[in-house]
């Protein structure tokens, strides 16, 4: 037998086989996760030494929802290493923090929010929450996507790139525009979608498809623009994000589920919430959610909590500085009757499994981020201690610790309020259909508004111009398009904005497409807080008697402040102050929702095209200068005849 090896071993020499005498080619280049995860294989068998060491915590496993004792996390760079046993891992360590008697959990991860909610750029939406445990989103980037689409991606890599230990990923806008009746800052197509997914490993599919109408209906208008999106993100294996806010009746959640929208994070009811996760939708259980499902999925015994996720959505800089974020839910999850184990899973692993991005963050395993969170009591009360991110003590007993990355954005962030001239009094007047008239019937809405028809109400007619009734709670509102500088729609609201005369209230966030919107008691006083808007760059502005008496300045986008979370919260407390010295309109008893007294922060939802709003009033364009529009099927009508 030897011989014959021989033999052939010879034979091989004398042909010459290429195979054994090939030129040296080109040293293959691995990129960078490669050579970590290379290293951190040396660092597991003890081969290399670790950074760090968290020792003798007892660690959530999320896979298997069990707590183990007496653990070390074995950490090299950003990640961990190794996890097992205190006092087994083979390696060698200089470095190591005592955990014992605490409880080590995952970082938190968001699902599904929008930091621009917040109104801090993301290297001090980092500060903020990774204090509050926080360390990694996904982030529905429409608010952005639509004030600046062809640099949204951009925008939102920049405070990772820069050093950030928060990890930002991205969801693409399906929502740029929101409808097929609105243009802003961006347009999102199936070339726009493929060309971003493309751009970096970061950008995890498309964010939540609101346009449920443009899904369904092959006859609307924003239908095939709407598929191009979803089929743009299935051909780079993307994940497909829902919002199905309405959508309660079992054939539509049945329809939702076979388009593909993997997930849904504006469930309201309970059963709503148990035929979704019946149908494979991932349910992101929001505050307003968790109180009302969890109750019911403990009812009906559920006994794998694998397909839920918890998540903030929107909340400001203000109520999180107050209330927490991912902290706030889980501690609410647990206290609606949520397993602990899985309350923690579904804030770090179940919703980083449903991005697929379970490799990179979520548990405290081999090869994910050293992202920790180390508990000082029960777990059941979610009190934070230290938190670790990027395997750096990055916050201790809510004090957040690291350096704050010096981002400079450029100016396509900063530029973006574009009317196009200083707005008068005149443009938010709206003419009587004939000038000898004495009434006029107007078309009213109020918020939450979702009923087929609109309102009407006949409202008196002075000098050709028609005007409010504030005796009947009926106000002015006006869109202003800040994109393209196509003026200004209007009509009549009741129930919303303020009362006192000659005041107004003015926002250039705007859900979803960010124009700039007025609520005022005189057409002077529009005018009046909209060009302060627009001077400083977007924000807040309320004016009060004939004069300004409290603005918030998001210089960024028109939606964003590059300032920290603490700065940004006193504008608001400044703002609230001076607003709590205005009279507001009464919340109407028809609301579909309940809404609170005082300061109308909810005013900026009041303008969603997405379902179950029917008519809304849009910024002016070219093919519609009224702006009136029901965004189901597309049918305009005069706001006074």
């Amino acid at each position: 037998m030897k011989s014959k090896i021989r033999s052939l071993a010879a034979a091989a020499a004398l042909l010459g086989l290429a195979a054994l005498r090939l030129p040296a080619a080109e040293p293959f280049v691995f990129n960078a996760e490669t050579k970590l995860r290379q290293q951190l294989v040396q660092v597991a068998l003890g081969r290399e030494p670790a950074d760090l060491i968290v020792r003798g915590a007892t660690v959530l496993n999320v896979f298997t929802l069990q707590w183990e004792p007496a653990q070390d996390i074995v950490i090299k760079g950003a990640r961990i290493a190794w996890v097992g046993p205190v006092g087994k891992w083979p390696g060698r360590c200089d470095r190591i923090v005592d955990a014992a008697g605490e409880w080590a959990v995952p970082g938190f991860g968001e699902s599904h929010k929008h930091i621009e909610s917040t109104h801090i750029t993301p290297e001090y939406e980092a500060a903020l929450v990774i204090a509050q445990g926080n360390t990694w989103t996904v982030d529905g980037t429409h608010e952005f996507g639509n004030v600046d689409g062809e640099h949204n991606v951009e925008f939102w890599l920049k405070a990772r790139d820069a050093g950030s230990p928060f990890k930002h990923f991205v969801a693409l806008s399906s929502a740029t525009p929101p409808t097929a009746f609105e243009l802003g800052g961006g347009y999102y197509g199936y070339k726009e979608i493929r060309e971003n997914m493309a751009k970096d490993l970061r950008v995890l599919g498309l964010d939540e498809v609101m346009d449920w109408p443009a899904v369904s209906n092959p006859a609307n208008p924003g239908y095939s623009r709407m598929w191009q999106v979803i089929q743009a993100t299935w051909d780079a294996r993307g994940v497909v994000e829902g919002h199905g806010s309405g959508l309660t009746d079992i054939d539509t959640i049945n329809a939702f589920s076979a388009a593909g929208l993997s997930s849904d994070h504006s469930v309201r009811q309970a059963q709503e919430g148990w035929d979704k996760l019946r149908r494979g939708i991932t349910v992101q259980m929001t505050p307003s959610t968790i109180p009302a499902l969890i109750p019911r999925l403990v009812k009906e015994k559920l006994n794998d909590w694998s397909n839920l996720a918890i998540t903030t959505d929107d909340r400001d800089a203000y109520d999180s500085l107050k209330n927490g974020t991912m902290d706030f839910n889980v501690r609410l999850a647990i206290g609606a009757g949520a397993p602990v184990e899985a309350a923690y899973a579904m804030a770090s692993y179940y919703p980083a499994r449903h991005w697929h991005i379970e490799h990179l963050v979520g548990s405290i395993a081999p090869g994910r981020a050293a992202d920790i969170i180390l508990l000082k009591e029960d777990p059941k009360l979610v009190k934070i201690g230290r938190v670790f991110a990027d395997g750096q003590l990055a916050a201790e007993n809510g004090k957040f610790l690291l350096p704050v990355p010096k981002i400079e954005y450029p100016a396509w962030a900063h530029n973006t309020i574009k009317i196009g001239r200083t707005l008068t009094a005149a443009d938010f007047e709206i003419a009587a259909p004939a000038a000898d008239r004495k009434t006029a019937t107007a078309a009213l809405l109020e918020p939450f508004w979702f009923k087929e028809d609109y309102l009407t109400a006949e409202l008196p007619v002075v000098d050709g111009k028609v005007q409010r009734d504030l005796k009947r709670f009926i106000s002015k509102v006006a869109v202003v398009d800040r994109f393209h500088g196509k003026g200004v729609s209007k009509m009549f609201w009741r129930h919303a904005g303020p009362m006192s005369a000659d005041s107004a209230l003015a926002s250039s966030y705007m859900h979803d497409i960010h124009n700039i919107w007025v609520f005022g008691t005189s057409d002077s006083a529009m005018a009046l807080a909209a060009n302060e808007l627009a001077a400083m760059g977007g924000g807040w502005v309320l004016v009060h008697n004939g004069k300004v008496t409290a603005r918030i300045r998001y210089e960024i986008g028109g939606i964003f402040t590059q300032r920290p979370a603490t700065e940004a919260a006193k504008e608001m407390e400044a703002l609230l102050d001076a607003a709590d010295k205005v009279e507001w309109m009464p919340a109407s008893p028809t609301s579909a929702r309940p809404l609170p007294p005082g300061f109308p922060k909810y005013l900026t939802v009041v303008f969603l095209t997405c379902t179950p709003w029917r008519w809304v009033l849009v910024a002016p364009n070219d093919a519609d200068p009224v702006g009136f529009v029901n965004v189901t099927n597309g049918k305009r009508h005069p706001i006074v005849w």
